[in-house]
Order: C-alpha cells, then structure tokens, then sequence
C-alpha cells in the first residue's frame, strides 16, 4: 500500500534483546539508492502506525 519495506525479529541480536526484555524489533535499512522521498514515506508510515497500534 505504502511501498515500505521492514524487517522485523531479533536481528542477530537476541541474547541483548533477552537482557533488555524487547521481544522484537524494526529495523529499516538505508542506501544510496534512497531518496529524500523515501524517507518522508517512511516517516509518514511510522505516523501511521503509532496512529493505528499506539505508543
């Protein structure tokens, strides 16, 4: 719908994540291939997703 791509899980990170009680992440990932718009896009999607699922 948005054309935004995350991953979510543990990352290779999941003995931190156990520490600091987190069950899983997000993780958007940067390039040079990105423009200014794609990151507008993201930061719009992530203001709809606090608006839809909360803080």
């Amino acid at each position: 719908e948005d054309n935004i791509c995350i991953r979510a899980g543990h990352h290779c990170a999941e003995p931190l994540m156990d520490v600091l009680g987190v069950a899983a992440t997000s993780r958007a990932s940067m390039y040079i291939y990105n423009e200014e718009a794609d990151i507008d896009a993201l930061i719009d999607g992530l203001a709809k997703s606090q608006s839809i699922f909360g803080t």
